[in-house]
């Protein structure tokens, strides 16, 4: 399909800048963009990368407009400034790539649902998802195939559960939550006793609770409690590939990247950032609004607010300096062993200074 330049910025509800009538067929991002395409500026970082773009349209602010300008490889650009233009191109996206509805099958006579589970209303339940015994899954979800909702389970309202996802027996699932393929929410703690040579199993007997508004990626693994809850707390989001241990109980609206690893008994405080593989060792505390960079190592506590880098991990400004003197090491290995080489030739001449010395005096001594 192609719009024009006026019937998008009509959409988007933005000021054109340019040809109105120009024909656009695609949403594309800032170096891939063509002629017919539309492309956005969210930040300086795109800014600067503007004299390298080949985008019929850019959708802009207000404030980086006139530096967007000033670059010669756009005199032929329309620009179409809107307030965000990252939004913006959202909405535009979905002019070009509309979303399939919503399908309305209600329960699958193919699927498997307890007859003492209790399904809500507007709930899909596809073709080959197991529903347990006493299990409750509350209206507007979407249970893909090959789910398996677990015994006691409780799913609530308007959440989505991909294919092969599994809950085991007894979790507790918020609204509107999100769980991507291959999750598994529930398994055992990897709880053990190391006696008379041998590994035996400590009882999980906990749970997990996923609260409202989280996003749980694919393969992500969410161990239950040995006593209480695991807790994923409202609003947090779980890349893919990352595993959250027994008894860790996470704040609200925390970002983690994949194949970010937490051993048992971890808590976090809200908004805290884990980049890719973050290890955190057992009963650390992540204290509010701090951040770990990637491959960050942790086995102390993180206060509010910090930054950490670097394994074992350390405040940025700190890990920076270390960081710094690492890259400088074959220098000053280099100049270390130069340092030895004089060290040890005034060293020599030292010794020969001091037998003349003694020559000397003793020579002086038998005059």
């Amino acid at each position: 399909m192609t719009i024009t330049v006026d019937q998008l910025a009509r959409k988007i509800q933005g000021e054109v800048l340019g040809d109105r009538e120009r024909e656009i067929s695609d949403a594309k991002g800032l170096l891939k963009a063509t002629a017919e395409d539309v492309t956005f500026v969210a930040d300086d970082q795109n800014l600067r990368m503007l004299n390298k773009c080949q985008a019929g349209v850019v959708l802009i602010n207000a404030e980086r407009l006139a530096t967007a300008q000033q670059s010669m490889a756009l005199n032929d650009t329309t620009f179409i400034v809107v307030v965000d233009p990252l939004t913006a191109f959202i909405e535009t996206m979905k002019q070009f790539r509309p979303q399939r509805e919503r399908p309305q099958i209600g329960v699958s006579p193919h699927a498997h649902v307890d007859p003492s589970a209790t399904i809500g209303a507007d709930t899909n339940i596809h073709p080959g998802a197991v529903i347990g015994a006493d299990a409750v899954v509350g209206s507007g979800c979407d249970i893909h195939p090959g789910v398996v909702i677990g015994a006691g389970c409780r799913v609530g309202d308007q959440t989505t559960i991909h294919p092969h996802a599994v809950l085991y027996p007894e979790i507790t699932v918020g609204n509107r939550v999100l769980i991507h393929a291959n999750a598994v929410i529930g398994a055992d703690g990897f709880g053990y006793r190391f006696e008379q040579g041998r590994f035996w199993k400590i009882p999980q007997l906990g749970t997990v609770r996923i609260d409202d508004d989280v996003e749980i990626g694919a393969c992500t693994t969410i161990d239950r409690g040995m006593v209480g809850p695991t807790i994923v707390g409202e609003g947090t989001k779980l890349d893919n590939l990352v595993m959250i241990a027994h008894n860790c109980e996470l704040g609200k609206h925390n970002a983690f990247v994949s194949q970010v690893g937490l051993a048992g008994s971890v808590t976090t405080g809200d908004y805290v950032r884990c980049a890719g593989q973050v290890g955190i060792a057992d009963h650390v505390h992540l204290g509010t609004g701090c951040t770990l960079a990637a491959k960050a190592g942790v086995h102390k506590n993180i206060p509010e607010g910090q930054t950490h880098i670097g394994a074992p991990s350390g405040p940025i400004d700190e890990q920076f300096k270390i960081m710094m003197a690492f890259q400088k090491a074959p220098e000053m290995r280099t100049q270390l062993r130069q340092l030895d080489r004089q060290v040890t030739e005034l060293t020599k001449q030292l010794t020969e200074l001091r037998n003349q010395m003694s020559e000397s005096l003793a020579e002086a001594a038998a005059a």
